[in-house]
């Protein structure tokens, strides 16, 4: 009976509210990368847009089609990336990373939102999903940076 209770608790009030509104949850018409990834375990998807000026995220957008761990994860990035830097976003996915593996550390601020994933990580087959939208912001700033960096130093 305990991991029923368990996994009552991870899918708590909080994470179906977080997951039932999801900012930003529309694709940008123009953006300065563009990530999709695929958890292969569960077939959770996410689309990110995402666009940078003065080295801070400016404009982010995301299709989210996952379970409600990943749309609540979705939410809690949506509503903190923007105004980020690329630093920021980068030390967000790795505090991310801890918790789910059991560091009990809460993400900083804007990120801290992550704190409700505290109880998935006893459930490693759902931590994937929970990544996908942070590792796909992540991703698209890694092209970002990339491509003006080849812009300021071309071959």
């Amino acid at each position: 009976m305990s991991g029923e209770t368990d996994l009552i608790k991870l899918y708590s009030g909080r994470i179906l509210a977080l997951a039932a509104d999801i900012p930003n949850a529309e694709r940008l018409a123009s953006a300065d990368a563009s990530v999709k990834k695929r958890s292969p375990l569960c077939g959770s998807m996410v689309t990110v847009d995402l666009s940078m000026a003065n080295d801070r995220i400016s404009e982010f957008g995301q299709d989210v089609r996952a379970c409600a761990l990943g749309q609540a994860a979705a939410s809690v990035v949506g509503g903190a990336l923007i105004g980020s830097t690329p630093a920021q976003a980068v030390k967000a996915r790795d505090q991310l990373r801890a918790l789910l593996k059991g560091s009990g550390v809460i993400p900083d601020a804007p990120f801290d939102g992550f704190e409700v994933f505290l109880p998935a990580s006893a459930y490693k087959n759902r931590h994937a999903s929970i990544l996908l939208s942070i590792e796909a912001a992540c991703e698209a700033i890694e092209v970002i940076t990339a491509d003006e960096k080849n812009a300021a130093h071309p071959v």
